[in-house]
């Protein structure tokens, strides 16, 4: 009967990243001074997605950062990261959740968190003016 009990709880605890931050994520993405602009987002487990910004978008949470491009008339592209870094409940699944707990939150991504915004410099053009629309 106790290893039963035992058995249920490592198996409820199990993937507490999961349970408890989830497998995606809101990241928002701004470029300063030039709003409106278009971006792209890349990475191998979201693939490609475009924002117009500021937006917020929804990510699927991976290992993998993810390459932020963003265009617009009259500004010199603007390049930056969403990085992903381990979520701070690894430790404790680690610990509690054992491997079990840790191959879960692997694998659904959950150990792993983005920063929170992308936040893309954007440099205008000198003496560019943009068409009327």
């Amino acid at each position: 009967m106790r290893i039963a009990m035992v058995g249920l709880c490592v198996g409820v605890l199990a993937g507490c990243s999961t349970l408890t931050t989830g497998t995606t994520q809101t990241v928002s993405v701004v470029t300063p001074g030039a709003e409106g602009a278009n971006c792209e987002l890349f990475s191998p487990e979201i693939g490609t997605i475009n924002v117009v910004t500021p937006a917020q978008v929804v990510l699927s949470k991976s290992q993998h950062s993810v390459r932020v491009t963003c265009r617009k008339e009259c500004f010199a592209e603007g390049r930056g990261l969403i990085n992903s870094s381990m979520e701070e409940m690894t430790a404790g699944n680690i610990l509690i959740g054992g491997v079990v707990g840790v191959a879960v939150d692997a694998s659904s991504g959950a150990m792993n968190k983005y920063d929170p915004q992308a936040q893309i410099a954007m440099e205008r053009m000198p003496n560019c003016k943009a068409k009327k629309a």
